[in-house]
């Protein structure tokens, strides 16, 4: 059962990383999977962060505060807890000298991190679902973008599909834990609570 489920993991990554293959994506998708990283989308994001805290008025306060815990949580729980239990190989790594996936595309660096669950899935996905929560007019775009970056790794050669199936899933359960939370505490607390005024 597992070797066959392997074999559909393999199938379709090489579907992503290489059937549908194409000069946009190599262009595109090395500069998308990383750029929150670059002086750029490290700009952007906390650009948005502080326009959270000066113009989101309460809710904008909120979130943008919840976001650190966010953070933390969806990073210690994929690379800190599951990584290592799991200890999947990327299919761009090699194990004893031998290549775990032969033919692959490899548009950027491997990375020397475990394979499940995508880190970048997992983070994305818990903000897409977070921010969705409480500006749902725009959910459709922060899956988007989420979806985007699942995709961007299997493109570029450092994950299977079901890493990034798997972080997803991880992380909107990270986004469900931090808001049910922060809704128990509301309750008990209405101070707290996204929908009523500063007291």
């Amino acid at each position: 059962m597992i070797d066959f489920l392997y074999s559909i993991d393999k199938t379709l990554f090489y579907f992503f990383n290489w059937t549908i293959a194409n000069p946009v994506f190599d262009a595109v998708m090395p500069l998308l999977t990383d750029w929150n990283k670059s002086w750029v989308g490290l700009g952007l994001f906390g650009a948005i962060w502080l326009l959270l805290l000066w113009k989101g008025g309460k809710k904008g306060r909120i979130i943008g505060i919840l976001v650190i815990p966010l953070i933390f949580m969806s990073d210690q729980v994929s690379s800190t807890l599951i990584k290592p239990i799991v200890a999947r190989p990327r299919p761009c790594h090699e194990m004893n000298g031998v290549p775990v996936l032969d033919h692959l595309r490899l548009l950027v660096p491997c990375g020397s991190g475990y394979s499940f669950p995508s880190s970048h899935a997992v983070n994305n996905f818990a903000f897409a679902a977070f921010f969705s929560s409480y500006y749902r007019n725009w959910a459709w775009l922060f899956y988007l973008y989420a979806v985007l970056m699942g995709l961007s790794r299997m493109v570029v050669g450092v994950h299977y599909p079901s890493d990034v199936l798997g972080g997803a899933l991880i992380g909107i359960m990270c986004s469900m834990t931090l808001t049910t939370v922060w809704e128990l505490l509301a309750q008990r607390y209405p101070v707290l609570s996204i929908d009523e005024p500063l007291q």
